[in-house]
């Protein structure tokens, strides 16, 4: 089972997604999502967003 419950800022300005698998509690960067099947799924539709833009702007550089 894997939940949504948020975000998280980190104090360098990062942003961690926090969800809750297995019932246990994650915090996974951005570019860890891969590593956890079902995370980037589970994400709403403006997270998928925010992913999206900056790998565009990631990919610009």
């Amino acid at each position: 089972m894997i939940k949504y419950l948020g975000t998280r800022s980190t104090n360098d300005g990062g942003v961690l997604y926090v969800f809750l698998i297995n019932g246990l509690q994650k915090e996974i960067k951005e570019h860890s999502l891969k590593q956890y099947p079902g995370c980037y799924e589970a994400l709403p539709a403006t997270a998928k967003a925010r992913i999206s833009a900056n790998r565009a702007w990631l990919s610009k550089t």
